[in-house]
């Protein structure tokens, strides 16, 4: 089973049912994201795997689109060979749904996408706004099949091995579910000697070179001029970046945007652009301002400051060379003597997910045993006064005097929570918790979780 949930901190491996299954979980990543990395990277794995698997499940966040996750089974060849996409389902809460189906556009695109929908949580609405919810459900998707569950509780050979996801069905939903996304916004080809030159990125007026120019001139917009887009998912002071040696290519490679303008053909990159999308799969190399890049098959997440930073770029072979970036920082530099190189072709990528800016998450980690009444008090002001506006809730908690961990979910006014097991000796007693909604304060929650503190 693959794991992801939006947020930042790791809580859902620890809620999983102990089994003997093998659980993968992809921390801070957003599977929604079809070719952004973990999961084409984690499929792989599974892949050179000695025993056969009788299948792969794959839990995505509830913010996820499912259109891209389903996307990576028919873009990407190796995956596309060796995997078949069984079915989508969806799990739709009857209690809270109606109320994110007019505002929230991944709940629809959901619905939409499903094969099999689990309508559940029948026992918390009446028959009536059941049945009303159902006919709206199939409004929106006709052929879906829908259960209703309480607990999601219902016949395994109703949601696996059914054969229910229909690849002309998908690309009606959405025309342009074939074609490809990419973990970058933006590459550019640059033709280097030999020697140490300086990538830079942002620094603003007090760039090296005279008439500095704060543009990636001459852009190719491959979907739309002025589409900006910003789709890195972690701190905004990371940038993520590969730069690939492109072999000399057969035709001459236009040396000027005015060669590009007179027609002469650049190269063609398909390629080395399908060898970054697998770089940008794999682990990144945290590389911290003043350090030294060379060009390969390395992700390497530059550490900004304030959104600059200088890096020293050793090219040992001269020749042309692609820079990928990840989420359209501007400007991006490489100077070679003092002077600033130009790019000889660029283009922008196109990535069509972003998540609902108002939809955020806030994860709390912090060792030490719990007050049993403070905590309740504090869930149920938290409950009464912030209900509508968490999406989700959930964590791990350590309550003094107990031996065991109390595990609590929680859906806006709704809440649940259960001791399970012993905390196992010698395993830290760490509180976890996770929100997940809107017009949360950070401070605010994580000061008052901490006055719960025994």
């Amino acid at each position: 089973m693959i794991e992801n949930e939006f947020g930042e901190v790791g809580v859902d491996h620890q809620l999983v049912i102990q089994s003997d299954e093998e659980l993968v979980e992809m921390n801070n990543g957003c599977s929604c994201c079809s070719v952004r990395g973990d999961l084409i990277r984690i499929l792989g794995r599974l892949l050179k795997r000695k025993d056969q698997l009788d299948g792969i499940l794959i839990e995505t966040t509830g913010l996820a689109n499912p259109a891209p996750v389903a996307q990576t089974f028919f873009t990407d060849d190796e995956i596309k060979q060796a995997f078949r996409l069984d079915a989508i389902v969806t799990v739709v809460d009857a209690k809270h749904v109606s109320q994110h189906l007019d505002g929230d556009d991944e709940s629809v695109k959901q619905i939409g996408f499903a094969d099999v929908i689990l309508l559940n949580k029948t026992d918390l609405v009446t028959p009536a706004e059941l049945d009303a919810l159902e006919a709206r459900i199939k409004r929106i998707n006709a052929v879906a099949k829908v259960h209703r569950s309480k607990n999601c509780d219902v016949a395994l050979d109703h949601v696996l091995d059914v054969g229910g996801f229909n690849l002309h069905r998908a690309t009606e939903l959405d025309p342009k579910f074939l074609e490809p996304e990419y973990p970058f916004e933006w590459a550019g080809a640059y033709a280097l000697p030999a020697g140490s030159h300086t990538l830079e990125i942002g620094h603003g007026d007090d760039a090296h070179a005279p008439g500095h120019d704060h543009s990636h001139e001459g852009h190719d917009h491959a979907h739309g001029e002025g589409e900006h887009h910003h789709h890195h998912h972690g701190n905004p002071n990371e940038l993520d970046v590969v730069i690939l040696p492109v072999p000399a290519p057969g035709a001459a490679m236009p040396s000027s945007r005015a060669d590009r303008d007179a027609g002469v053909a650049a190269p063609d990159y398909t390629a080395a652009i399908a060898a970054a999308v697998h770089v940008f799969a794999d682990w990144e190399s945290r590389t911290k301002d003043g350090d030294t890049i060379v060009p390969g098959a390395t992700l390497h997440r530059l550490l900004l400051a304030a959104g600059n930073g200088r890096f020293t770029l050793k090219i040992d072979q001269p020749g042309h060379y692609l820079v990928f970036e990840s989420c359209g920082h501007d400007p991006l530099h490489i100077y070679v003597a003092g002077d600033v190189s130009k790019p000889v072709w660029q283009q922008d990528f196109h990535v069509a997910h972003e998540h609902n800016e108002a939809v955020t998450s806030v994860g709390i980690s912090t060792p030490g045993d719990l007050d049993g009444k403070r905590l309740n008090d504090w869930i149920s002001e938290l409950l009464r006064t912030k209900g509508g506006d968490i999406y989700r809730m959930k964590g791990v908690l350590a309550v003094k005097g107990a031996t065991k961990r109390l595990v609590f979910q929680g859906v806006h006014m709704l809440f649940d929570a259960k001791f399970d097991r012993e905390w196992h000796p010698g395993e830290p007693r760490t509180n976890t918790l996770v929100f997940i909604g809107k017009n949360l304060e950070r401070t605010k929650l994580t000061e008052a979780f901490k006055a719960c503190l025994a």
